[in-house]
């Protein structure tokens, strides 16, 4: 079984952190971007055999489009995406106040079970700072409305390592979270990436963050918080109630096989890792032609999918079984993987057992460093 990622590349306004392929709402084919998606996942689904156990709306904002467009986006997928059997989880991105009624409806009714909603923060002066035009209040607002209309599985995501903001900060937004109905948690520190509006006042020196070790102290708290209000980490940015974890993200980090649909959009099929095209009118332009919009087509070799396997497996707080890394690759991980598990485990970053591997509290913390150890070894 496989899953669908559905990018939306529409957005009424650009947060300064984003660095995803979004573009402005007004003025753009949003019908026509629409209708190209629609045949590109149909391309996709004549040329594979496909039963999709995760389908995942993202962007951009799903929630930019109006609800007979989103309308129009849900019956192109049920018809050639959700023909023979309904996935175990089918999940939209949404930001707060831009849900609507009419189009939780919509949602709803094409078999949307889950919602993952961007708050970010509940602190209104730092909401404002990052570029949010959302407020505390639209996010009640929001949850109250999709479980009116039935929706009882939704998701928030948080950030910290922020301009401007300090660990009290950073503890009211956790407690404000908690007393919400929702099931999962999804808890990111920010990365200043090139292309955005932080990353250009971080080159003019107008950039203040948190110290180093101020962020790690909001990530022990959220680690902290999250274990005593009952959401496990499952992921090393990912906390649920049991039952609720994204099954779409962890085909990710299983490194199971996903389509890619959308502009921009990246797919794993087959052994074969692809990019689309990300301006919007190119990417009409192909699928206008061709059906689909590959930008690149990369076949992975066999170690670089176990490497991807080490890289991906261990941001699981279950990390890597022995038993399913044999099944999938026919060697022991032990094997292949000698030298940086001894040296992880040396430093205290991993544990390695009969079992599997898997991050120490340590390890969490450095996570990045212990993932570096398992690429460019093939």
């Amino acid at each position: 079984m496989q899953s669908a990622y559905i990018h939306i590349p529409f957005c009424h306004h650009i947060c300064h952190y984003c660095d995803f392929n979004k573009v402005f709402f007004k003025q753009q084919p949003v019908d026509e971007y629409i209708e190209m998606l629609i045949k590109e996942i149909h391309h996709a689904a004549q040329k594979n055999e496909h039963q999709l156990k995760t389908i995942f709306i993202g962007g951009g904002t799903p929630t930019a489009l109006s609800a007979s467009q989103l309308n129009r986006l849900m019956e192109g997928i049920r018809c050639n995406l959700i023909s023979v059997n309904e996935p175990v989880e089918f999940a939209v991105e949404a930001n707060p106040g831009e849900l609507t009624s009419e189009k939780l409806e919509v949602l709803k009714n094409a078999g949307v079970n889950r919602l993952s909603i961007g708050v970010q923060s509940f602190n209104d002066k730092l909401l404002h700072r990052i570029g949010r035009v959302h407020r505390k209040e639209d996010v009640f607002r929001t949850i109250e409305l999709a479980e009116q209309i039935g929706f009882d599985n939704m998701s928030i995501d948080l950030m910290y390592g922020l301009p401007g903001q300090t660990i009290d900060d950073f503890k009211e937004s956790l407690e404000t979270a908690f007393s919400l109905n929702v099931k999962h948690f999804s808890a990111y520190s920010l990365i200043v990436e090139p292309k955005t509006v932080f990353y250009n006042l971080m080159q003019k020196g107008k950039l203040t963050l948190p110290q180093q070790d101020e962020e790690a102290q909001m990530y022990e708290l959220a680690m902290e918080q999250m274990e005593k209000h009952g959401f496990n980490q499952y992921e090393i940015s990912n906390y649920a109630k049991a039952g609720y974890e994204s099954q779409h993200n962890l085909t990710y980090w299983n490194n199971d096989y996903y389509f890619g649909f959308g502009a921009g959009a990246h797919g794993y099929m087959n052994g074969v890792r692809t990019s689309n095209i990300g301006p919007i009118k190119k990417y009409i332009e192909r699928i206008k032609q061709k059906g689909e919009a590959f930008h690149s087509q990369i076949t992975i070799s066999k170690e670089e999918a176990m490497e991807e396997e080490m890289f991906l497996g261990l941001r699981k707080t279950t990390g890597i079984s022995k038993e399913k890394f044999y099944k999938k690759f026919g060697v022991q991980v032990d094997h292949i993987f000698s030298s940086p598990i001894d040296k992880l485990v040396d430093l205290d970053l991993i544990i390695n057992d009969e079992n599997g591997i898997r991050l120490t509290h340590k390890g969490k913390l450095l996570g990045n460093e212990v993932f570096q150890e398992f690429i460019g070894l093939s």
